[in-house]
């Protein structure tokens, strides 16, 4: 085995993948045809790769039977279904509780007997408990996305 012998596999090697895309120049075809005709492990390499490209150019998918396609709809219409009910609930939800929370606040200002330090402290504790509780949701939904674990059943 002489120094350039690698240099001529990974060249072969090369116009192989080309030649199995479709992506040789005119000239490299004779010089694959020469490279491979040279190397008995290259020409048996050479016929495997053809091998496989054949067999993955004649696969096809296998249609599922009907009672998978049935099963498939079914669930895809309770997602959506449930998806919708549960986006008008948590709409309704915020609202009630906005509503509720300004009235709250209304409420707590009108009050004279209610001292302005106590007044303070009421929505300090407020403020932070929403701003927790947005950090929190956010962190949750953020890697809920990312969860490589999320599918894993106990």
């Amino acid at each position: 085995m002489n120094d350039r012998e690698p240099d001529r596999q990974t060249r072969a090697r090369r116009l192989m993948m080309a030649a199995l895309d479709g992506e040789l120049a005119p000239g490299e075809r004779d010089e694959l045809d020469r490279l491979v005709g040279d190397d008995p492990a290259l020409r048996e390499e050479w016929a495997r790769l053809q091998e496989v490209r054949e067999v993955t150019a004649t696969m096809g998918y296998r249609e599922p039977p009907e009672e998978v396609w049935e099963t498939y709809w079914v669930s895809v219409y309770n997602r959506v279904e449930r998806g919708i009910g549960w986006v008008l609930i948590s709409v309704g939800g915020l609202v009630m509780l906005g509503y509720g929370l300004w009235r709250a606040v209304h409420a707590l200002l009108e009050d004279t007997s209610v001292p302005p330090y106590l007044k303070t402290a009421i929505f300090a504790v407020t403020l932070g408990g929403a701003i927790l509780l947005f950090s929190v949701i956010r962190e949750k939904l953020f890697t809920r996305r990312s969860d490589p674990y999320k599918e894993i059943q106990r």
